[in-house]
């Protein structure tokens, strides 16, 4: 947190040491551009900050998953992660994917989180070169090149911990991860054996951002505005559409005139209650939330909201063709999910119900502050397809249960521990078929007891 506050602090003195002079701000509401600002670029504020903070064209990954990891919001604990940020401005990154037979996915996306198509090979091994829109040169034969839309990435790689069948593979799983290589072409050309993925302590992973973010915009909300305005003139942000190049000029000849700044300190709060709204309200018949565009979002008002609510609760979420994703914050009778005073919550889930996944599907248990994994003296995070002895019903269905402590007559497998307070589960279907691939699929909802 120590670190995330002194990258925060330096940016916002840079922006107020070359404040340019006020332009006419001309009929614009302070506090109308304000919300919409912050509803655009929210995601910017998050990938600037955390590319200062992680690593640049080296993959790098934690050596476990616990609620210490914090760095992104909503961490599964089924997959090993490996991920960077990819800076090819000035020459290609060359990518070595090793031989396995583990199941794994590749995520590519943009500052905002958009997702683009990776070109990479998920079946089989692989030597790429990932190149910008720049590049106009050759690469090594033998080197497939990807041409990148962007000079300015993110990549992360998912190695599942388990087969669909169950089948603990966590050592294969580890064996792909390691023998990930990235490096820079000239520093490949010096060393081809070179860049292999790091994994470091968990604790690298801490820095908890969407508290960062949250804290900053309820006490702080003018020094998260120039924060934000830092990252937003950054050379990794992708080349703005004309809409958003007009409202990002009228907001900053606004805030360079100075003046009474309440509406824009109360234009950063309303807008981020609007984000929060969006993905909260966000929800179907049984209260759990799940959107079907992640990834893929259009240059309109609304989808720029949608885009930033999915950074706020599940940043470097998948699309559907790879992962869906349902969030319950709320059980069958819209009363919030809450693990105090005994409470007891069943999940029935009939046998036509249990979603259908190539891959596995998980319920992951989180706080409600940071969205992250909760503390239990189990040290036990979810319940998946591939969980060890899970004890299906005669008639085929399956009965979880959410409590503080394991409930009576429960099977130590079928239990989720929740905190002593108010929590939120995240249902994982990777691979999605049948009804999930076709955005028909609707959890049942939670039934306290």
């Amino acid at each position: 947190m120590l670190r995330i506050r002194a990258i925060l602090l330096a940016a916002t003195l840079a922006l107020a040491a070359s404040q340019a002079e006020a332009a006419s701000p001309g009929q614009a509401s302070r506090y109308d551009t304000t919300v919409n600002y912050v509803e655009q670029f929210y995601p910017l504020w998050f990938t600037y900050y955390q590319s200062l903070y992680a690593s640049t064209n080296r993959l790098v990954g934690p050596d476990r998953i616990s609620p210490l990891y914090q760095i992104v919001v909503a961490i599964n604990n089924d997959t090993l992660y490996a991920s960077t940020f990819l800076d090819m401005t000035d020459e290609p990154v060359i990518l070595t994917v090793p031989a396995t037979n583990v199941r794994y996915s590749v995520l590519t996306l943009d500052p905002f989180g958009d997702i683009h198509a990776s070109g990479i090979s998920t079946s089989a091994p692989g030597v790429y070169a990932l190149t910008g829109p720049d590049f106009t040169g050759s690469v090594p034969d033998g080197v497939q090149q990807i041409a990148m839309p962007l000079n300015h990435m993110i990549i992360i790689f998912r190695a599942d911990k388990y087969s669909s069948a169950g089948k603990n593979q966590k050592v294969q799983a580890e064996q792909f991860r390691s023998g990930l290589k990235m490096q820079t072409l000239s520093n490949w050309q010096a060393d081809q054996d070179g860049g292999a993925a790091v994994i470091l302590p968990e604790l690298f992973f801490a820095a908890p951002f969407k508290f960062a973010a949250d804290k900053e915009i309820a006490k702080e909300p003018l020094a998260f505005l120039k924060q934000l305005q830092i990252a937003v003139n950054q050379p990794n942000t992708p080349t703005l559409t004309d809409r958003q190049k007009k409202l990002s000029a009228r907001f900053n000849k606004l805030f360079a005139q100075g003046g009474d700044m309440t509406e824009f300190a109360t234009g950063a709060q309303a807008a981020h209650r609007a984000i929060l709204d969006e993905y909260l309200s966000h929800t179907d018949k049984h209260n759990w939330i799940n959107f079907k565009n992640i990834g893929a979002w259009g240059d309109s008002h609304n989808q720029a909201i949608q885009r930033s609510a999915i950074t706020e609760f599940i940043q470097y979420g998948n699309n559907r063709d790879t992962a869906a994703y349902y969030h319950a914050f709320k059980d069958g009778n819209g009363d919030a999910l809450n693990g105090s005073n005994g409470n007891v919550y069943v999940l029935h889930i009939p046998k036509k119900k249990i979603p259908e996944a190539e891959r596995f599907w998980s319920f992951t248990m989180y706080t409600p502050e940071t969205i992250e994994l909760v503390k239990n003296k189990a040290k036990k995070y979810e319940i998946a397809s591939y969980t060890r002895g899970l004890a299906y019903d005669d008639d085929g269905s399956l009965t979880l249960y959410v409590a503080k402590d394991r409930p009576d007559g429960a099977p130590e497998a079928n239990w989720l521990p929740a905190p002593s307070g108010t929590f939120n589960v995240m249902l994982r279907v990777y691979g999605p078929e049948g009804t999930v691939a076709d955005g028909t699929y609707t959890p049942p909802a939670f039934q306290k007891q």
